[in-house]
């Protein structure tokens, strides 16, 4: 395993073991938990981690992680969850927080910890998990507002089969 690959493994395990603690049982109305890999745009390997959390009381808390490689650069982005929504009946959620640490040797690369950055994910059972890549400010200006349109175009549309690993929806 390279060290890249064992920075990633270890920053999906940290969010996923972080999810369990994030809230008392009383407190929790819904989790969405895991990670694994897909293919964006069909060719390029993305890895992704995450544990979130709805509170009682409309807040959210959690981590996030996403990192790939394309064109010869690397890309890191972590965050901390801020919002959190979801559709039980559809197994959909919608994930926004904000960025704690971007890692990449891209030039052109202006998003920096503070800015906005959400990603949605379909559980499906077993298999037929999806997931986006991030978002960042552009259409939504910022994740709650992202967070509260729900946006998930017909036919699963800018959504990426899980290709390894597994994301699960607890209601």
């Amino acid at each position: 395993m390279s060290f890249r690959q064992a920075c990633v493994a270890f920053a999906l395990v940290a969010a996923l073991g972080a999810a369990p603690a994030l809230a008392t049982a009383t407190d929790q109305v819904a989790s969405v938990t895991r990670g694994g890999s897909f293919l964006f745009a069909g060719t390029i390997p993305m890895q992704f981690g995450f544990g979130a959390v709805r509170h009682s009381d409309g807040s959210a808390s959690g981590s996030f992680h996403h990192a790939y490689a394309a064109d010869g650069f690397s890309y890191e982005f972590w965050g901390r969850v801020t919002c959190l929504t979801y559709d039980a009946l559809a197994g959909r959620a919608w994930i926004g927080g904000v960025l704690t640490n971007v890692a990449t040797d891209d030039p052109t690369v202006t998003q920096k910890p503070g800015d906005d950055a959400w990603f949605r994910v379909l559980d499906a059972g077993v298999s037929g998990d999806r997931s986006t890549a991030m978002g960042f400010v552009g259409v939504f200006p910022s994740s709650a507002a992202y967070c509260a349109a729900q946006p998930w175009p017909d036919d699963n549309a800018r959504t990426h089969p899980v290709t390894a690993g597994q994301i699960s929806l607890n209601p």
